[in-house]
């Protein structure tokens, strides 16, 4: 049996909360796809799982790989929310960009990689919504831009910074937060808007021409983001297919951990036996746990007393190590090839950073301890970076190696 949500003080739920909240997203709504891992029969050292999209292939296949007690684990599409800036980087920005429109922000500064996707997020959704984006990307201007890279110079504002200067991340950002305000504009933190509620008057924005720059960090790691997240665990909650299911096993890849916090913050105030795993890819066991203490207390802060009672102060993820750990942004040999592999068995497009880490830990927990519960991936998106990867590896990617796969 389904557990009720939980009811915080006063009678108040997430989901009243979520309710009275203004969104980006037209709708949490995303596609769900499930997979079937069959044992493979190609040869040593070829891939030791074959994958079939049961969601999609089923209506030709005849019904192959749906046999009873096939391992499997859901996909939720993410990826498809939006056509060039989709995935987390989306639903982190779901409930804040609406939040900065209303309080008046004419331009938003934040910060990334060169192939960054959460900048290119940025860069294209603040276009959408009438909001001048100004990107920070570090290293140097590429010779062929490709990819997210592309991305964000045809929709944001793009200025290169060096290693050095990126290294002092907020002192960057504030810096040139202030050139783009002038003497006469304002600057803010999104962090400190959603923490104050500073309301402004948007008679008076129109009115005089002074510029209200507001900063988000890299990743987008703010107490907002967390709300778009757990919309999308409201939304799961209420299907058919995680209704009847009481033990449910997320995975999710973890660049700065704001998702993975939202997810299970999410099942948490919903009442949810869900347990969010996560394959911390960018920092160290002790980071992630200090973010998770930190966006909880965040949370707390920015829901005053409704669920205080509710929620510890850490604890609610299950952080975990890829399989191969590596420095982040590594890509070792024959992982193209898997990504090649999921793709044309399943027309799932992964890429080797991010999203084959949980996919690698979706089916590990599906063939393994996770078996008899559901698993469930999040689909982070982010695979217009392979044409920045495919710039640095282009062995990987060529004809010769398509054949060899």
């Amino acid at each position: 049996m389904r557990p009720a949500p939980v009811l915080a003080a006063g009678g108040r739920t997430l989901g009243n909360i979520l309710s009275a909240t203004e969104w980006m997203l037209p709708s949490p709504a995303t596609q769900v796809h499930t997979i079937s891992v069959l044992p493979s029969h190609a040869p040593s050292p070829a891939p030791q799982f074959a994958f079939s999209n049961l969601t999609t292939a089923l209506r030709s296949s005849g019904g192959k790989g749906d046999e009873q007690g096939t391992p499997r684990f859901d996909v939720l599409r993410d990826d498809l929310l939006h056509p060039l800036a989709n995935g987390n980087k989306a639903r982190k920005l779901d409930a804040l960009l609406p939040l900065l429109r209303r309080l008046g922000a004419t331009d938003v500064i934040t910060c990334g990689g060169c192939q960054s996707a959460h900048a290119a997020a940025v860069a294209v959704h603040c276009a959408e919504w009438g909001i001048r984006p100004h990107l920070l990307l570090r290293g140097e201007q590429l010779d062929v831009p490709t990819g997210y890279n592309l991305i964000s110079l045809m929709f944001g504002n793009v200025t290169y910074a060096s290693r050095s200067v990126y290294a002092h991340r907020d002192e960057m950002l504030y810096e040139h937060a202030r050139k783009v305000a002038g003497n006469s504009g304002t600057v803010l933190w999104a962090n400190d808007i959603v923490r104050d509620n500073l309301a402004v008057d948007e008679e008076t924005v129109l009115e005089n021409d002074s510029r209200r720059v507001v900063i988000i960090k890299e990743g987008a790691g703010t107490v907002q983001a967390l709300l778009g997240v757990m919309r999308l665990v409201e939304y799961l909650s209420n299907l058919s297919s995680f209704h009847n299911d009481e033990e449910v096993r997320i995975v999710v890849d973890a660049g700065t951990g704001t998702t993975a916090v939202g997810l299970a913050l999410g099942a948490v105030c919903l009442g949810l036996n869900w347990r969010v795993t996560a394959v911390m890819l960018a920092d160290t066991l002790e980071r992630y746990q200090e973010q998770e203490k930190s966006l909880i207390s965040d949370f707390k802060g920015l829901c005053h007393e409704d669920f205080h009672d509710l929620v510890g102060t850490d604890g609610l993820v299950h952080w975990v190590d890829r399989f191969s750990p590596r420095r982040f942004g590594k890509v070792l040999s024959g992982e193209i090839t898997s990504c090649r592999q999921v793709a044309q068995q399943t027309g799932i497009l992964l890429d080797p950073v991010y999203t084959l880490a949980a996919w690698e830990q979706a089916v590990d927990l599906c063939c393994g301890d996770g078996r008899g519960a559901k698993v469930a991936m999040i689909h982070t998106g982010g695979t217009l970076g392979l044409f920045g990867l495919a710039q640095r590896y282009p062995l990987h990617f060529g004809a010769t190696a398509n054949e060899q796969a």
